[in-house]
């Protein structure tokens, strides 16, 4: 129900948009978010948007580098990735929320998407 894509290998300081697509049902009234895993480590929280688009949250260490967008005609949500640095190297995945809010715990999310890999080399 939640397609991630737009990953792939770049160099450091490049840029790269990540899109998350929804099937079978829409997630219109739903928080948002992208979460990233690193090998080796958990899941982490990237940057969520609340289901219209007005509240956004962002992890510390994107903050300034990464915009989180959704277009609710497109059912999509994105994830534009500026100035990356290799230590933003994981699996990214989207996941739809279980209420309308920014959720920053991935226990706040009831579905996720298969995940997209970024690698960003040196």
């Amino acid at each position: 129900q939640l397609q991630a894509c737009g990953g792939g290998l770049v160099q450091a300081g490049d840029s790269l948009r990540l899109s998350c697509a929804t099937s079978g049902r829409t997630f219109s009234n739903n928080g948002m978010g992208w979460f990233r895993q690193a090998p080796g480590k958990e899941r982490e929280f990237v940057a969520a948007i609340n289901w219209s688009g007005t509240s956004i949250a962002y992890a510390d260490s994107v903050k300034g580098r990464f915009t989180i967008s959704r277009d609710k005609a497109k059912n999509t949500v994105y994830l534009q990735m500026n100035s990356l640095k290799p230590e933003d190297t994981a699996v990214y995945y989207c996941g739809a929320g279980r209420g309308a809010w920014v959720a920053q715990n991935r226990r706040d999310y009831s579905y996720w998407g298969q995940g997209t890999l970024v690698t960003v080399s040196s």
